[in-house]
């Protein structure tokens, strides 16, 4: 299922496209480990690097964001993907070329655009739906890897899990059985949560789908639930400002390329009304969030270029199964909790992978 990449944390500088980008921190042991063995046997790496760049043309990538240009998750999400090409033995500017489109809602489909006219060898779909869907639009004969996708099959993007079939191939970020596992999370850090607001993208299914998971669980938890869908600042804003009208309230933020775009204000938004809040990512709990569970990120852009290194080598999307996230994590922000004057129970923290103070 993918293997045991180093994670990265926090960033670093580099660049993939002549523009200043970040770079996480590899885990401490792992980036020991690895930079102690470059500096033992640098002839094992360099030669690797150079027979793969011998009587090989440059190949192209194009890579599409649904993010604000230079989100910092997102450049940390680019840095990643090509330390692992570099790992791979793929160099910008020797045997490899990256071209990065930056999209919002109004431009993403003439960006997708953009990059299939430039006849890459193969595409990244790097947040998810709102960049697979107009990638597939555009093409259906260039490969496609993504990442961070919640429901491929019933977007329409592949076959089947096992036998994507088309173009397209990647990584799965939820089943819509987990997101009933943050409401549940709530409860446990905020056992006086009676009602919580579910904020999610209704202009796509898996934001429907993961609201349909939570409210299967609601009733056993004794949770009224009430979605606020997530389009643009003011209207979170105005929602969750109601919403923090009531008493016993909690939120839950689904996955979303929106909820990412919008972190920072979620986070705000939630710390202002002292609700207690759930997240998807550990980004969110970065940019002042409560606590988060979901996929590591990071590890799936490491898994990406791996399709991308095999598509390059001869490999089909098609005969490329979507592969599910191998990890989790539970992130819990400590300064955010004595904001709201929770303490979290030690069965949470005694789970937790990283623990901000």
């Amino acid at each position: 299922m993918g293997a045991d990449y180093p994670i990265v944390k926090s960033p670093v500088s580099f660049a993939a496209t002549g523009q200043p980008m970040v770079l996480g921190q590899i885990k401490r042991r792992e980036f020991i480990a690895l930079i102690g063995g470059a500096a033992a046997a640098p002839s094992l790496l360099w030669p690797l690097a150079a027979r793969a760049q011998q009587g090989a043309r440059v190949r192209r990538i194009g890579v599409l964001l649904y993010l604000v240009p230079g989100d910092a998750e997102g450049q940390a999400r680019l840095a990643v993907f090509t330390q692992a090409l570099s790992q791979m033995g793929w160099s910008e500017g020797r045997n490899l070329r990256i071209d990065i489109r930056w999209a919002t809602a109004d431009d993403v489909h003439r960006h997708a655009a953009e990059l299939v006219a430039l006849a890459p060898d193969v595409l990244l779909a790097a947040t998810g739906t709102a960049t697979v869907a107009p990638l597939l639009q555009a093409t259906r004969t260039i490969p496609i890897v993504f990442v961070n996708v919640i429901d491929p099959i019933g977007s329409g993007f592949v076959a089947s899990l096992a036998h994507p079939g088309g173009n397209a191939t990647g990584f799965t970020i939820y089943e819509f059985s987990m997101s009933g596992k943050w409401l549940e999370l709530l409860k446990e850090i905020a056992p006086g949560v009676t009602r919580a607001a579910v904020l999610r993208d209704p202009a796509v299914a898996s934001g429907i789908g993961q609201f349909g998971a939570v409210q299967i669980v609601a009733p056993a938890l004794g949770v009224q639930l009430t979605p606020v869908d997530v389009r643009d600042p003011g209207e979170i804003e105005r929602a969750v400002a109601a919403f923090a009208a009531g008493s016993n309230g909690g939120l839950i933020v689904t996955g979303s390329a929106l909820g990412i775009i919008h972190r920072e204000l979620i986070a705000e938004v939630a710390a202002r009304h002292k609700l207690p809040a759930v997240f998807p990512g550990r980004f969110y709990v970065t940019s002042g969030g409560l606590i988060s569970y979901g996929p590591d990120l990071v590890d799936q852009f490491w898994r990406a270029a791996g399709y991308v290194d095999r598509i390059l080598k001869g490999a089909r999307p098609a005969d490329l199964p979507v592969q599910t996230p191998t990890k989790y994590e539970l992130v819990v922000n400590l300064k955010a909790a004595k904001a709201l004057g929770l303490e979290i129970p030690s069965s949470v923290l005694a789970r937790a992978d990283e623990v901000i103070e």
